[in-house]
């Protein structure tokens, strides 16, 4: 799915989406009216999504949006979504955010690797493979930091931390990207 649902519409206008953009909760927008909910508030801060109200700190317009690039109107809204993700895409989150994106990024992550008419850069598909393969020789390794044999259930915690610190690893490289694409100098 490269775009907003088909049957959806802006949850804001509540019209069809034009130049539709995806927030890093995953909730769709038109870049236009994401735009005015932004300019409302004050422009030192990220907004906040008007569904669940998280503060958006990425916005990735869709792929039709970017082929409509040479219309002045749509030109001029993926300007200001970039101009958007500079002055927030870049910024250090903390973890509950950075949790929260989670499932956003790994979702577009998996969809963008096993497109084969996209393609990441080598050296990201390299750090992503590395990442996923370090961490599952640590989980399949007998040797444990706490060992399951001796705390049983217990002992699985460290597994599990392994686990979320590569996924936000993953996560990390792929939002550099996105942030790159969409904003980034």
């Amino acid at each position: 799915m490269e775009g907003p649902p088909v049957n959806d519409c802006c949850s804001i206008c509540h019209g069809s989406f034009n130049v539709p953009c995806q927030a890093n909760c995953s909730h769709w927008f038109c870049g236009n009216c994401i735009m005015l909910v932004w300019h409302h508030g004050s422009s030192f801060h990220p907004c906040k999504c008007p569904l669940c109200r998280r503060h958006i700190t990425l916005l990735v317009p869709s792929e039709a949006s970017l082929r409509e690039r040479h219309n002045s109107a749509v030109a001029e809204v993926l300007e200001k979504v970039e101009k958007y993700n500079r002055y927030f895409g870049g910024q250090s989150n903390g973890l509950i955010q950075r949790l929260q994106d989670l499932p956003f990024l790994l979702r577009r992550l998996l969809r963008e690797m096993t497109d084969p008419q996209r393609s990441l850069p080598l050296v990201i598909k390299a750090r992503v493979y590395l990442a996923m393969f370090l961490s599952a020789i640590y989980i399949f390794s007998p040797i444990d930091i706490i060992p399951e044999a001796i705390l049983g259930i217990v002992g699985l915690l460290d597994d599990l931390l392994i686990v979320l610190v590569c996924f936000l690893h993953v996560a990390a490289i792929y939002r550099s990207v996105l942030y790159y694409r969409h904003g980034g100098s």
